[in-house]
This record gives C-alpha cells, sequence and structure tokens, in this order.
C-alpha cells in the first residue's frame, strides 16, 4: 500500500479519495511530478480583466498578447478534444481553453486527468470567446498540486457553519463572501495603524506572558513555564505595561494585541481575540471619545463609503455627535429602577436585584449592584453609538476617581447595537490610591472573584516614579470589524475561531 493511500485513509477514504490517488500515481509513474515547484505566473485574473474586458474580440485577438496563470481549478467541461476551465487565483477568476491541437497528444492527455480542485499553471494568449468572455488559449499546460480530496459541491457552497469554521480553508474556497471579510479585516488594521501612526502614536508589542494578572476583570489562562519552574498567565490585557512605558517618556504607545480570557463562547465572544489599546499622556477620557469619534468615522466612510451603515438590517450613524450619558442616568432612562434618589442606596439596589431575580452577592457594593441593572437591562437598548460615562469607581479599579465626586470615575464605555465596543478612562496615576484599589482587589479574589486583579507591586513602584496625566482606551477589533463587514458572530471575522472538542 502507497504511503499517500496510507495518509488518506487515516482521514475518512472514499472512493474520490481512491480514484484521486490512483492518478496520482499514474503522474508519478509517468515521471509528472504531482507536486511541482518554481511555477511564477506573470498575471493575476483581475488585472487582465481589468484591463482587456472592455476591449472587443476583433481587436484583442489579433494581438495574440502571451500572459500566464496560476490557480485552483474551480469546474471544468467540454473534454473532447478541447475544454475550458475556470481557474480561480488570489483576485478571482479566469478561463482557459486547452485543446489537442495546441498542446499535444501527451499533455493533453493529461489535462484530461484533471480534477476540481487541483492547482495549474497555464502559459497562452488572450482571446474572446463567441459569449465574450476573455479566455488564455493554453500552448503549456501543467498539473502544479494534485488536490487528493474534493471540494464541496460547487453550486451551494459551504452552508454548514460548523464546516466554515473548522475547515476554514474550504470556506475561502468556495465562499468568496467570506474571503471579502477577511481582505476587510486587514483593510481596517492596516488603517488603524495609519491613523494612530499619523498622529503621533508609536506602535510597541509588549509581552503575552504574565506572573500577574492584571489589566481587565477577567479570569485568565494558566500556563506553567519548565525552565524557570514558575506559573504563568496568558496575558488577560496589555495595560499595565503599555501605562510603564508612558511612565518610561513614550507620551503616545498603541498595541494590536492578542489577549485571552478564560470565559464563554458565543457570537460575541472568542476566548483568544483582537484589541486595540492605546495610550496618550496629557489627555483625558473626554479627549479620546472625541478621537473615537472621529476614527469610527473615518474607518466607515473608507471602509463602507459612507458614515452610515446597515448592520444586520439596522441602520447605524457614525455621522452626527454622539449620545453620551452616565451608567446613573442611563439606568434611570432604560430600566424600571426610576427611583432617582436611591440609585446608589445599597439597600434599595439589592431589594430591586432580588425582586428581578438578578444575581447579587453579599460582598457586592451600590457600584457593583448597580452595572447588574446596566448589564441586564440597559446594555441592549443602546443600538447607535453611545458613551456611558462615569461608572462607579467600584468596578473601575484602574480609573482615575472624578474630583467633584468620589464614587464614580472618568471612564465610559461605548455602545453600538447593543454591545460594548471600546473601554476608557482616565487613568490613575496616584499610587497610593492605586495600591488602595489593588488591596481590594485581593480581598475580592480572596472571597472568590474570580475575575478580580493581583496586586502589582512592580507597578505600583513605576506610579511612585510618576505617571503624567493619561488617558487610554481599548478597542475591541474583532467587534468592530462585525460591525463594519455586517457579520452576525464573531467566528465569521476570525479565521480559526475556537471550537469546541469534535466528538469522535
Amino acid at each position: 500500500m502507497s504511503q499517500e493511500k496510507t495518509i488518506v485513509e487515516l482521514n475518512d477514504m472514499n472512493d474520490q479519495v481512491e480514484v484521486r490517488l490512483e492518478k496520482l500515481q499514474k503522474m508519478k509513474t509517468s515521471g509528472d511530478h504531482p507536486f511541482k515547484n518554481g511555477y511564477e505566473p506573470t498575471h493575476l485574473s483581475l488585472d487582465l480583466h481589468n484591463e482587456y474586458d472592455s476591449e472587443k474580440k476583433e481587436t484583442l485577438d489579433p494581438k495574440e498578447i502571451s500572459v500566464s496563470v496560476a490557480g485552483r481549478v474551480m469546474a471544468i467541461r467540454n473534454f473532447g478534444k478541447a475544454g475550458f476551465i475556470q481557474v480561480k487565483d488570489r483576485l478571482g477568476n479566469i478561463q482557459v481553453y486547452v485543446q489537442k491541437k495546441a498542446l499535444g497528444d501527451e499533455v493533453f492527455e493529461r489535462c484530461k486527468e484533471l480534477d476540481v480542485g487541483d492547482i495549474i499553471f497555464v502559459e497562452g494568449v488572450l482571446f474572446k470567446t463567441k459569449t465574450d468572455e476573455l479566455t488564455v488559449d493554453s500552448r503549456t499546460f501543467c498539473i502544479l498540486t494534485k488536490s487528493l480530496r474534493p471540494l464541496p459541491e460547487k453550486f451551494h457552497g459551504i452552508t454548514d457553519v460548523e464546516t466554515r469554521y473548522r475547515q476554514r480553508y474550504l470556506d475561502l474556497i468556495m465562499n468568496d463572501e467570506s474571503k471579502a471579510v477577511f481582505k476587510k479585516r486587514s483593510q481596517i488594521v492596516r488603517l488603524i495603524r495609519q491613523y494612530f501612526d499619523d498622529r503621533g502614536f508609536m506602535e510597541v508589542e509588549t509581552p503575552m506572558l504574565h506572573s500577574i494578572v492584571g489589566g481587565a476583570a477577567a479570569r485568565p489562562f494558566l500556563t506553567h513555564h519548565n525552565t524557570l519552574d514558575m506559573d504563568l498567565n496568558l496575558r488577560i490585557a496589555p495595560e499595565l505595561n503599555l501605562k510603564r512605558l508612558v511612565v518610561g517618556g513614550f507620551d503616545r504607545v498603541y498595541e494590536i494585541n492578542r489577549n485571552f480570557r478564560n470565559e464563554g463562547i458565543s457570537i460575541q465572544h472568542n476566548p483568544e481575540f483582537t484589541m486595540l489599546e492605546f495610550y496618550q499622556a496629557y489627555a483625558t477620557y473626554k479627549d479620546l471619545m472625541d478621537l473615537t469619534e472621529d476614527l469610527f468615522r473615518s474607518l466607515a466612510n473608507e471602509v463602507c463609503g459612507d458614515s452610515s451603515i446597515t448592520y444586520q438590517g439596522t441602520s447605524i450613524d457614525f455621522g452626527p455627535t454622539w449620545e453620551r450619558i452616565s451608567v446613573e442616568n442611563s439606568v434611570l432612562k432604560y430600566s424600571d429602577f426610576k427611583d432617582k434618589s436611591k440609585v446608589r442606596d445599597p439597600k434599595a439596589l439589592r431589594e430591586y436585584l432580588e425582586e428581578k431575580g438578578y444575581e447579587c452577592k453579599k460582598i457586592h457594593g451600590p457600584g457593583q449592584m448597580l452595572m447588574t441593572i446596566f448589564d441586564e437591562e440597559v446594555e441592549h437598548q443602546l443600538i447607535q453609538p453611545t458613551f456611558v460615562t462615569q461608572y462607579p469607581v467600584e468596578v473601575s479599579p484602574l480609573s482615575r476617581r472624578n474630583d467633584e465626586d468620589s464614587f464614580v470615575s472618568d471612564r465610559f464605555e461605548l455602545f453600538i447595537y447593543g454591545r460594548e465596543v471600546a473601554n476608557a478612562f482616565s487613568e490613575l496615576n496616584d499610587p497610593i490610591d492605586q495600591k488602595e484599589r489593588f488591596e481590594k482587589q485581593v480581598e475580592a479574589k480572596a472571597a472568590g472573584d474570580e475575575e478580580a486583579c493581583d496586586m502589582d507591586d512592580d507597578y505600583i513602584r513605576a506610579l511612585e516614579h510618576g505617571l503624567p496625566p493619561t488617558a487610554g482606551e481599548g478597542i475591541g477589533i474583532d467587534r468592530l470589524v462585525m460591525l463594519l463587514t455586517d457579520s452576525p458572530s464573531i467566528r465569521d471575522v476570525i479565521l480559526f475561531p475556537q471550537m469546541r472538542r469534535k466528538a469522535d
């Protein structure tokens, strides 16, 4: 039994695979290598279509323009003494014409062994068919890669979402819409970099392995470094390291980073996700609201051609000034809790939560209880871009306390289509206050809060050297891409989303 056959049998052999393996062996026996290298096409399909689609057959054919193309075979028809092949490269599709007269008996016989999914290389001249389709009339032809597995049925593509996510390569081959989403994602990230570079920010990279949990409220993934014999966490946020850099004199820094949070999986959540995080010295959270509006508006215009987009049938307008509303006022406006005089009353809040059946632990203070109401009753109603401001200090361990109202912090979160897309605040740069808040986080962790932060003594030491007045923000790239590509699930914008292990 051949090595190839053994490999494929380990991966669910079927009749079509058996036939392809026989063709593979036939190629080898004839001296035709089934996995060639060293062939570089001179042209791409889209470039050819852009340049020659408008030209008439009568003027194009006599020019005998020589080209070479390469790509995956997506369709084959009419193999008698001639046939047509649809070839897909990275920019689109081009038709190839093969005929026995031009290629000779031996090469043409190899053409007849072709399967959908094979990758080929063709040299020839351009011409227009009777139906005015731009086509390469091949003069040389070879199979570069023999495909051992059939592609999904062409006209239905991959409709099973499970297959699309688990076998993304097939999704990209068959579904041009999916390919367009990820091209657009690349464009969005490139535009974000350009936006911040143009404003004097410096891109940096910070560690993904942390010895201390910090920078966000989240449960971490744990790992172990064998050489150091040291437990480590995959980072939940780069925040504390980025602020160390501001202490060091890099006044404007940003990182497009991978974060890891050991949380549930949903259409909005993936345990491994991409975040833009940036910090600007001598700025406040209010400055970042203005910047965020401008950034999102610029991205919408560049990517979608308009500051107004449609997401899942709903119009989202990034154009006008966005609503800015405090947590307390949003609760009073959108929830069933209407008593303004008791919006900070622990007893009244606890009674309300218990009446509604919401989770309320004994350790929860008025700030956490207020946020429970917000999460349960308010968040999903914030469809148009909305800045929710003045979060309770109790749930904002790294935010600067407001000078006029010590109960709240100088913080905002941005909500669009009922989802949090960004989180920002004026940074807490008082090391004494920061240490006290860390200590409360440690107490909360000891009491069972798995999302609480650790004490970070070195970060306190950095603040003692002096952090200039600074504002920082994190923006979820995945959710932003969802909005700008009208994608219903976060898995649609992550090339390889985390999946539950498949049952045998």
